[in-house]
């Protein structure tokens, strides 16, 4: 189940760096995104 968390919060973290938010509220946005994902992946 950690190995499954990991590899998300790793790819999102990738996307997030190549996206470049470039916003304070963007990078709020997109974080809670990543962690909804890895709640998802927890269930």
């Amino acid at each position: 189940m950690k190995k499954i968390a990991s590899i998300v919060l790793v790819s999102f973290l990738s996307i997030a760096a190549l996206a470049g938010c470039n916003t304070v509220q963007g990078v709020g946005q997109d974080v809670q995104q990543g962690g909804k994902a890895i709640e998802k992946a927890a269930k």
